[in-house]
């Protein structure tokens, strides 16, 4: 396309370097405008290229950059121009090649330009060209830049991610390389900008249209929707130095300002960003006139602007009070304009007014060096933000409105939906974070105060009413107080003044009343001391002395001094008691009593709104501490969080819920555990940041250990050992403070010492080093010992006699020593089997002595059940020394024996694959294992072996509870025999019979608790021989004692979960623990069900079997807790398929004998039809009249009865179509009686068993205490064992 007018010089390149350049580029408004005929000498493009053969004349422009440099746009603007005129139908890449020449032509300028700039003889033709390609080459870039930036926007939208969350891969590649590019192209132009070109114009005069084609493209690539992400951060400031570029060298401010009004109207994200903007062109272009010309547009918006643009004001807030955090210094010159928007309708322009009055107030009017006019400003300020403290819209909740909305949260933690509770809690935990009242919220420790500032209170409220007497204060004790004052006003009303004051003093004295004598005068000088007018007091006794000079009271002030004057005062105020009597009664009340009315007043109020918060908060612990167990995470979390800030304001039973939570270090959620870690670790290990004191750190450790229980120690120990294995700078110095302790070297008490010991063994645990480094501290011997010790070693010494004379001792502890004691000894010494050989030997020879000389039989018996504990110890002990120490030894001294033949002859064949698949390949690992249960199974219990001696005793004990009925005598024994039993499978068999006998028929709870830890145990290492008794473990899940209950769902949540027990059936009896009476069992048992649901449709696949065995008649369970029961566990069911199986049209028809003799209860007939109900829904014609066939039948057995309905006919006719007549077996029907808890109604009787007392019952006798062979369960199903499990720990 060729355009001539004659009009327009028509441009030759070669004619135009002969003789110098002789036309204008004129920057166009709009891009069509080039090639319209214009004035003279401007240019006009003369050849728009197509699509097509753009490449070819790209190729030609950038060879021309290459050769001619910069200058070469002059010949190839229209090429650039085409590009720009086309560019929805050209390729991206050619897009691209261009956008990398018009970046290398502007860069090339900047370079170019500074000596032309500085040169004194440039020609008029060279600035004429030199500034028609910086214009043609700065406006190119910027629409090529506008247009790649609308590209962009709309492929950041075609392809934005779908439902799944995947992406569309049109279009991302040129997305990703334009923001790469975006950058160059900002940095170019700030390059070129920041030198003064302006000398290239005439006049100097830079024409707007080439302004404004450089900010148009600034403000198009800030409305980029993620211009404020932080990847964006060099995009951003690469735009904001652009802008302040044309703003100070440009006289772009009134345009900028305009600008930032309406982008900000527009994209309320660009809030953050025009603030720093502003800030930056303040400060470092230091154009601080633009702060002002936009909060004077902002100032000047009405209200009713604000409320037509909803979107506007919140960018606008957002802007200043961001803006007033950056520069509040120069905020405060304009800030007078913003203050109407405080009587405006707006509170959101309200609370950021505010916002930038306090930035002002803190950083700016502070500090003792303001002048006046900064003094009253800041006075001013202050004024303004104290009258809208109460503003109903702020930020700041009101005092008197905590409480409410404190209520208000605790209610909503009942909620059902997830999030809100989620809400909940975190808004309490804000609450007391940051309450107004008081860092320690203790209900029972503001009890007292209360009370105190009550009684105070009332006796104030009598006195200033004349209930009560008024106790007069000493007339010497108020002088005393105000003399320093008086001795002051003294001193000044004596030195000479001029005749102007003594002019206002002689007006002064004459309004003064005339008192009628001396007396009179005297009370009137006592009442102006009383109300602090000490001048008016000083005056008018020294008039007094010229109107009454007989009058003793003023005689000496004859001589007119300090000391006289204030002596005479003295007289007159103190006087005699009789005179102060008087003075009192013409005294006006003071306004201190009237004061200190009111403050108690707000002294009680205070307390009392205290008290009432920490009540709120006592509730919302009891409820939150209930959450701990959920099954979902997310609010657990917050659980968790709220129970560590309550526990850190002293919250009266916030103990409870931090030890609650500490079973949650072994929940197999990460997540969890993490937070409860962290949680203890932020409470007692690091409870004052990182300047605590290891003594106070190992204070708050011993809090944790005294008192606590076996379970709780335990927990504590995962946390302790991670905080010694995390190498802390503390560790060393904590743990020479817990040795200390423990040697007494520190003063403390019993509790804490004993503490000092368990906190040093789980140290160990985590740190060998702890006592292997210490041990000349427990036996006075070098520290530098061996990994095992010889067995005459001194600790071992003093161990053993400590064992010993032990056994002959009462004492409390000795039994959790001794199982340390026996633990150390197999751990550490050469040959442990024959040290504790000796020492059971040793410790058997001093009880029989003892007995030989007498003692008594609650001593005997206390004596007897620590030698059989110490039997039992020894025995686990030994059994896990062998499968550990022994076994790893064997594999070691085999490894090293094949290392030593393969050094000799080749290497071995490879076992084939039929020969692992067969296991061949393990022999040598298998002979191993046979060995060591060989030891235990023929070797432990011999003849020659102690062992065996006690076997038969422990038996005895166990099974004659009548002769042997020591409470401790039988715990130990139990206890002891369970340990025997884990020796082999053997023993096991012979003594299972009666540990369950033990489990089942004891009267003492904690022998049933240890019998079902002990049986847990067992079924872990024998689990074929224990799995036909499963169902009388599983009944100890209704033990009448609350600690069993507990004991049975803990070790059976253990056995289940990490699949040792198969789960059956018996879960029902789990089930039933969701409604026991006591709420830390409910909480385990929601535990167990919580952590079942995480395995894959198990709580689906045990529903029928707890529902037949929960709806039995025989087990009388209400429907109330039934239904209770069911909404938990229906609330696992979250797939749709088994919610469709569970309550699906055909399960209805096969469960119709199940049901139908149910369906005139309401509660039964009622859920049907709401199922029948939601089953037509969208249902095809077919199946929709069966559904209203069925709903016929079960209305009609509703309203008529069972009887009145089924009937032969109906049956018949039922069978043909294949109806739900057909004889289907109910649940219950199907269910494994074998594995059904044996209960005390059931109807086959058991032989009678009866505990014998006599002493000389024969031992026949004593069999009977155990279970029949007809009650011994058969083996049902065996349970493969593919490996040896290691013992259980609860």
């Amino acid at each position: 396309m060729h355009l001539q007018s004659s009009e327009v010089f028509i441009v030759d390149k070669r004619a135009t370097a002969a003789r110098g350049m002789s036309w204008d580029f004129f920057v166009p408004v709009c891009v069509g405008d080039l090639v319209k005929s214009g004035g003279i000498n401007q240019y006009v493009v003369q050849d728009v290229v197509s699509p097509k053969h753009l490449p070819s004349h790209l190729h030609k422009f950038k060879a021309a950059l290459r050769s001619q440099g910069p200058l070469c746009i002059l010949e190839h603007f229209d090429t650039g121009y085409s590009l720009i005129q086309h560019c929805n139908s050209v390729e991206l890449g050619v897009k691209e090649d261009a956008l990398d020449i018009l970046v290398q032509v502007v860069s090339g300028l900047a370079t170019s330009l500074p000596a032309l700039l500085l040169s004194t003889s440039v020609t008029a033709a060279e600035r004429k060209e030199k500034l028609n390609a910086v214009k043609m080459s700065v406006y190119l870039l910027c629409k090529l830049s506008e247009n790649f930036e609308s590209e962009a926007y709309r492929q950041c939208i075609i392809t934005a991610p779908a439902k799944g969350g995947k992406k569309g891969k049109g279009g991302g590649e040129g997305l990703q390389q334009w923001e790469s590019e975006r950058e160059k192209v900002l940095q170019a132009l700030v390059q070129l900008l920041q030198l003064d070109i302006h000398s290239l114009w005439n006049l100097s005069l830079v024409e707007e249209e080439f302004i404004s084609c450089v900010t148009c493209c600034c403000y198009k690539l800030l409305e980029n929707p993620t211009i404020s992400h932080v990847k964006s951060k060099p995009t951003r400031d690469c735009i904001i130095h652009l802008l302040g570029v044309l703003i100070k060298k440009y006289n772009h401010i009134l345009g900028a300002s305009v600008k930032v009004i309406q982008l900000l109207q527009h994209f309320e994200q660009l809030s953050s960003v025009f603030a720093q903007a502003v800030s930056v062109w303040s400060t470092e272009y230091g154009v601080r006139g633009i702060i002002g010309e936009i909060i004077r547009e902002i100032g000047q918006r009405s209200s009713e602007e604000l409320a037509r643009d909803s979107a506007g004001v919140k960018a606008f807030a957002s802007f200043i009070a961001e803006l007033g955090t950056l520069v509040p210094e120069l905020m405060m010159p304009n800030i007078s304009v913003l203050i109407t928007h405080l009587e405006g309708e707006s509170h959101t322009m309200r609370v950021a007014v505010c916002e930038v009055l306090g930035e002002i107030l803190v950083r700016v009017l502070c500090g003792d060096g303001l002048d006046d006019a900064g003094k009253a400003d800041r006075d001013r300020f202050f004024d303004t933000m104290q009258e809208h403290l109460h503003d109903t819209h702020s930020h700041a909740l009101p005092l008197f409105k905590y409480s409410e909305v404190m209520e208000l949260a605790v209610g909503r933690l009942m909620d059902k939906s997830i999030h809100v509770v989620k809400s909940a809690i975190q808004l309490l935990a804000a609450f007391i974070a940051h309450n107004p009242y008081s860092c320690k919220l203790s209900s029972a420790d503001l009890k007292k105060p209360l009370e105190k500032e009550a009684t105070k209170l009332r006796e104030l409220r009598e006195k200033l009413e004349g209930k009560a007497p008024v106790a007069v204060i000493k007339a010497s004790e108020l002088w005393a107080a105000m003399e320093p004052e008086l001795l002051v006003t003294v001193g000044t009303e004596l030195e000479p003044t001029s005749e102007e004051e003594d002019e206002d003093d002689d007006e002064k004295e004459a309004d003064e009343k005339e008192a009628e004598d001396d007396r009179a005068t005297a009370v009137q000088v006592a009442q102006y001391l009383r109300v602090n007018k000490y001048r008016n007091a000083v005056r008018l006794c020294i008039k007094a002395h010229s109107c009454f000079p007989e009058s003793e009271m003023f005689a000496s002030l004859s001589t007119l001094t300090t000391e006289t004057l204030m002596d005479t005062l003295a007289l007159i105020f103190k006087g005699s008691d009789e005179d102060a009597s008087e003075l009192s009664q013409n005294l006006p009340p003071s306004p201190r009593g009237r004061r200190g009315r009111r403050g108690a007043e707000e002294a009680g109020d205070y307390l009392k709104d205290t008290e009432t918060f920490a009540l709120l908060v006592e509730r919302a612990i009891a409820v939150i501490n209930t959450m701990l167990y959920l099954k979902t995470t997310s609010v657990v979390l917050e659980a968790v969080q709220f129970c560590v800030t309550v526990c850190e304001f002293s919250v009266a039973n916030s103990v409870s819920g931090v030890r609650k939570m500490l079973p949650l270090v072994w929940s197999t959620d990460t997540a969890i555990k993490d937070a409860v870690v962290q949680a203890y670790k932020r409470l007692y290990l690091n409870p004052q940041g990182e300047n605590i004191r290891s003594p106070t750190l190992v204070d708050s450790l011993s809090e944790l250990m005294v008192d606590a229980s076996l379970g709780t120690i335990q927990c504590l120990e995962e946390i302790v050992q991670e905080f010694f294995g995390s190498g802390s700078l503390l560790q060393s110095t904590v743990v020479q403070v817990l040795w200390e302790r423990f040697t007494g070297k520190r003063e403390t008490s019993g509790l804490h010492r004993r503490a000092a010991v368990l906190l040093l063994g789980m140290a160990a645990r985590a740190e060998r080093e702890v006592v292997l480094s210490n041990l000349d501290t427990l036996c006075s011997q070098s520290k530098s010992a061996p990994f095992r010790l010889p067995q005459d070693h001194q600790l071992f010494t003093c161990l053993t006699q400590a064992i010993a004379e032990g056994v002959v001792m009462e004492d409390p502890h000795w039994q959790s020593f001794m199982e340390q004691a026996v633990r150390l000894l197999y751990f550490l010494a050469e040959s442990p089997d024959q040290l504790c050989s000796r020492l059971l030997q040793r410790c058997a020879r001093l009880l029989l002595d003892q007995i030989a000389e007498g003692g008594e039989l609650n001593k005997e018996a206390s004596q007897n059940q620590d030698l059989l504990a110490l039997c039992g110890s020894v025995a686990f002990w030994q059994v896990t020394h062998l499968e550990r120490s022994v076994s790893t030894e064997l594999r070691r001294r085999r490894r090293e024996t094949e290392e030593r033949a393969e050094k000799r002859r080749a290497p071995p064949a490879k076992p084939s694959a039929m020969e692992e698949e067969l296991g061949l390949g393990a022999s040598a690992e298998d002979t191993e294992a046979e060995l060591i249960r060989k030891i235990c199974e023929t070797e432990l219990l011999a003849e020659e072996n102690l062992l065996c001696a006690f076997l038969p005793l422990l038996v005895r004990v166990c099974s004659s509870p009548g002769r042997y009925s020591h409470p401790q005598l039988t715990t130990a024994s139990c206890l002891a025999l369970s340990q025997y039993m884990m020796i082999s499978p053997s023993v096991c068999e012979e003594n299972i019979r009666l540990m369950f006998t033990v489990l089942e028929r004891s009267t003492l709870p904690v022998v049933r608790a240890n019998a079902i830890i002990a049986l847990g145990d067992l079924i872990v290492r024998f689990p074929n021989i224990l799995e036909p008794w499963t169902q009388n473990l599983y009944a100890r899940l209704s033990d009448e004692v609350p600690s069993v209950r507990q004991t049975a769902v803990t070790v059976l949540t253990q056995l289940v979960l990490k699949d040792v027990l198969k789960v059956k059936g018996q879960v029902s009896e789990v089930a039933v623990l969701l409604i026991d009476p006591e709420t830390h069992i409910c909480s385990l048992a929601l535990n167990f069900f919580n952590e079942l649901a995480s395995k894959d449709n198990a709580i689906y696949n045990l529903l029928p079997d707890i529902i037949s065995r929960l709806s039995d008649p025989e087990r009388g369970m209400s429907s109330e807790d039934f239904n209770t029961i069911m909404k938990q566990l229906f609330s696992y069911i979250t797939k749709e398929r088994q919610t469709e199986s569970l309550r699906g049209f055909k399960r209805l028809q096969e469960c119709w004998e199940c049901y139908s003799d149910k369906l005139t209860e309401p509660g039964v007939y009622q859920p049907l039809l709401s199922i029948t109900a939601k089953l037509r829904r969208g249902a095809k014609v077919l199946f929709k009249a069966q559904v209203d066939e069925f709903e016929k039948r079960l209305t009609a057995v509703h309203t008529r009865g069972l009887e009145n309905v089924e009937s032969p006919e109906m049956d018949e006719e039922n069978q043909k179509e294949g109806g739900p007549s057909d004889k289907t077996p109910s649940v219950s029907s199907r269910c494994d009686d074998s594995f059904v808890t044996p209960r005390k109604s059931r109807k086959s009787k058991k032989p009678a068993i009866t505990f014998s007392s006599d002493e000389e019952e024969e031992e026949e006798d004593d069999e009977d205490a155990v279970m029949a062979e007809s009650e011994t369960p058969k083996v049902t199903t065996p349970i493969a064992r593919t490996s040896r499990r290691t013992r259980l720990r609860n």
